[in-house]
């Protein structure tokens, strides 16, 4: 048995989630919150068995989508001010960051 971690964008974790129910695997879903961008995500715990496993990483891949999105960051102050700047940089965000663990015991109460 595997385990998967999936980190995904909140706004993919909908229709993720959905897809995944469809192909008949149970989910259970954690908030977080990133730590660059501090935005929210979700964390998605998926216990599969290995013949599965190809299966369900398609269906994260398929539903988690990588875009474009401009976010304002401070500049720090140079010289004798002490004002910050807001400068807009454009980041990628959303995607799927994923885990595989293997399991050695699994119970079902």
């Amino acid at each position: 048995m595997k385990l998967i971690l999936a980190i995904v964008n909140d706004e993919d974790t909908s229709r993720l989630v959905t897809e995944l129910n469809k192909a008949h695997f149970r989910v259970t879903k954690l908030s977080s919150t990133g730590g660059f961008l501090r935005s929210g995500n979700t964390t998605l715990l998926i216990g599969v068995d290995e013949p599965e496993l190809n299966m369900a990483l398609d269906i994260v891949r398929k539903n988690s989508s990588s875009r474009k999105a401009t976010i304002n960051t401070a500049m720090p102050p140079t010289g004798m001010g002490n004002s910050y700047l807001p400068y807009p940089v454009e980041v990628t965000i959303g995607g799927a960051t994923v885990f595989v663990i293997d399991v050695d015991h699994y119970e079902r109460m």
